[in-house]
């Protein structure tokens, strides 16, 4: 499929806010220029000043097209501005982004959602010692249920594992539970079908996203690994002490979160993959179903206990590289993206084939995103309690 053709139209910086030193950029698609609602610019400024928050970009879809885009703020301690075209981390967006590509693998017959993965691997997993930086499997030795693990079950979070293995307290990956069986985060899962794909199948999983996906999309400005040319005009972050800390450079491919990323590039993906470009309604159906109910209070950590069925959020469910949901207003799905000094999530809704896009490179930035979707999307149903906590403190 052809690479979507868009004109852009960039607004000049319209607002000096001399108490906080924001510099508002917005670009619009379409052909009429649109901009940010005034009410909406405003209560994002109030926010941002309120919370500390740096840094802050903003992605509109509509009827399956970017109705605008938007940045607040700094990118970097020297105070240059942030704009829509500033790379910065996708983090765990990056999980949607490799599953959207693996639904392209599968509709070719290159891999199945349900064969183990043993049936592509020439030896048996555990013997593969930590292998080029990928895992270590090798700790799974003596433990076959590595042999029921599948695409579906590492797409939908549900293998067993911790997040990562270096988070267990003597570092060894092993199985929590049956695989398939509940869902807990695990990035490690990822990387096991990043593994799969590149030692068994022989493929570049890099490569493939960037024909699949940043081509197709004319994401120009994304990347699952550092490019020199992204240093004019990089996002630095801040944690949640306020201190600044620089861009990590990665050299590796990880499915679990390498992507760099602008706001302008991910609002192209969101709205290709809302208007169903690159995958057969059912593929992308399948990505958006109900795969697993999701049955713990929050996110993390991981391996809290499960709440009873009358206790649980209702409608809340793991897709494939996604979270789904629903609410007022029908179907819904997410994912959010996160690291000490990233604030990612992106929300949609099928009814209109709408999306609010938010990358932040101040971790703070988090607390803002319940009000800000609501001014976009009004109410949604949006799971915020699961996926910050209770105590989180959100701004509304």
């Amino acid at each position: 499929m052809a690479i979507l053709s868009t004109r852009r139209i960039t607004m000049r910086p319209a607002l000096l806010i001399a108490a906080c030193g924001f510099l508002l950029h917005a670009a619009a698609w379409g052909s009429e220029p649109a901009s940010i609602p005034p009410p909406l610019d405003r209560h994002v400024r109030e926010a941002m000043a309120n919370a500390q928050v740096q840094g802050l970009a903003l992605a509109v879809i509509d009827e399956g097209k970017v109705a605008y885009t938007a940045s607040w703020g700094v990118r970097n301690a020297a105070r240059q501005p942030l704009t829509t075209d500033t790379v910065m981390y996708g983090a765990s967006l990056t999980k949607m982004v490799f599953a959207y590509t693996v639904m392209q693998l599968v509709e070719e017959r290159k891999l199945g959602l349900d064969g183990s993965i043993a049936q592509h691997l020439p030896k048996p997993l555990p013997e593969y010692a930590n292998e080029a930086g990928y895992g270590p499997w090798q700790h799974l030795a003596g433990d076959e249920r590595w042999r029921k693990l599948t695409p579906r079950i590492l797409l939908t979070h549900s293998p067993g594992f911790a997040n990562f293995a270096f988070v267990e307290p003597d570092g060894k990956l092993r199985f929590h539970f049956d695989p398939g069986s509940r869902y807990a985060y695990s990035g490690e899962g990822l990387i096991l079908l990043q593994f799969v794909l590149e030692r068994a199948l022989g493929m570049q999983v890099g490569a493939e996203m960037q024909r699949r996906v940043f081509e197709r999309f004319g994401m120009k400005n994304t990347s699952m690994t550092w490019r020199p040319d992204f240093a004019a005009n990089l996002a630095d972050g801040w944690n949640a002490e306020g201190k600044p800390e620089a861009h990590d450079e990665r050299s590796r491919v990880r499915a679990a979160g390498s992507m760099d990323t602008t706001i302008n590039d991910m609002a192209l993906f969101a709205a290709g993959f809302m208007r169903g470009e690159g995958l057969h309604p059912a593929s992308r159906a399948e990505m958006l179903r109900a795969q697993l109910p999701i049955t713990t209070a929050t996110q993390f950590p991981t391996f809290q206990p499960e709440l009873p069925p009358a206790r649980r959020h209702p409608g809340l469910a793991a897709g494939l590289g996604l979270i789904t949901f629903s609410g007022p207003q029908g179907a819904g799905f997410f994912k959010g993206g996160h690291n000490d000094t990233t604030g990612n999530m992106l929300v949609c809704l099928e009814k209109k084939r709408r999306c609010v896009v938010l990358l932040a490179n101040d971790v703070r930035a988090e607390a803002l995103f319940p009000g800000i979707v609501k001014r976009v999307l009004g109410e949604t149903g949006m799971p915020w309690t699961w996926e910050y906590g209770a105590n989180a403190g959100l701004e509304k």
